[in-house]
């Protein structure tokens, strides 16, 4: 039986995991740290199927009617 992967409804947006050097570089473009994204639980399924672990950071890529894409990041918490 194949596993249906979460990312590929058409209401999931799309979540990626980012490296510790992307994180970083997240939060010298937009002068935060970590403790100040908003946060997303280690147990989300999205992140469960991913990879993400607590303190990671995950981009998440919304499609917008109004500008074209949005994009969030968010720390994984437990």
């Amino acid at each position: 039986m194949k596993k249906f992967a979460l990312q590929d409804h058409d209401l999931v947006p799309e979540h990626i995991l980012l490296t510790p050097e992307e994180a970083e570089e997240v939060f010298r473009a937009y002068g935060v740290d970590s403790a100040q994204l908003p946060k997303i639980h280690a147990t989300d399924p999205v992140v469960k199927e991913i990879g993400g672990k607590v303190g990671d950071v995950v981009k998440i890529k919304r499609n917008s009617p109004t500008s074209g894409e949005s994009v969030f990041y968010r720390l994984v918490i437990d």
